[in-house]
């Protein structure tokens, strides 16, 4: 992860962690993907509330977040244990039936982003569902705030997934969102299944 952006987060982390709004509509149905109590990896889980929705269904949730000031604060939010754990340091071998990464790995570069995707390949179990999040555009960019960005395309995306592993796409659906910086974005959501 861009070590400028790491630091945003790490210096901000409790006024993002209050700013953090309600969690995805689109988690219930990717937990309606997931056999009852399954086995689910949050990469950058922020302020922890899409965890915490995850731990309220009775799933059993390994809470990660790239910033150590940020995973201390949504772990007693959440009062369960969050893991200060970059991407690039996940080492599991087909442990999650689920792993959620929403608004997160928009911050990996783009040359970094196949070899992430491949962790999380390995990381799921066969017939394991991964949601991601990604801002769309061409390039890479900084916002207002100095975090790095890499925007990307559907195309783009299809091809660097093909390149971490074979997966099916169960969904590819674009929202717009407004960004902590109070500028919209227009986000790629995809949810995919290990093949």
């Amino acid at each position: 992860m861009d070590d400028a952006t790491l630091q945003f987060y790490r210096s901000n982390a409790q006024s993002y962690a209050d700013w953090a709004k309600a969690p995805s509509t689109r988690l219930r149905g990717f937990l309606a993907l997931l056999p009852p109590g399954g086995a689910i990896l949050e990469l950058g889980c922020g302020a922890g509330n899409h965890s915490a929705v995850m731990l309220a269904e009775g799933f059993s949730v390994r809470a990660t977040d790239g910033s150590p000031e940020m995973a201390e604060i949504a772990s007693q939010r959440l009062g369960h244990p969050v893991e200060a754990m970059r991407f690039d340091q996940l080492e599991a071998h087909e442990a999650y039936d689920g792993v959620w990464a929403s608004a997160c790995l928009l911050h990996v570069p783009r040359g970094e982003l196949a070899g992430i995707l491949a962790r999380i390949h390995l990381a799921l179990k066969p017939s394991g569902v991964f949601y991601a999040s990604y801002k769309m555009g061409e390039s890479d960019g900084r916002d207002s705030l100095g975090r790095y960005y890499s925007y990307v395309s559907p195309e783009w995306l299809d091809a660097t997934y093909a390149n971490a592993g074979p997966w099916i796409t169960l969904s590819s659906e674009i929202s717009v969102i407004q960004s902590f910086d109070q500028t919209p974005a227009n986000m790629l959501n995809l949810v995919v299944r290990k093949a």
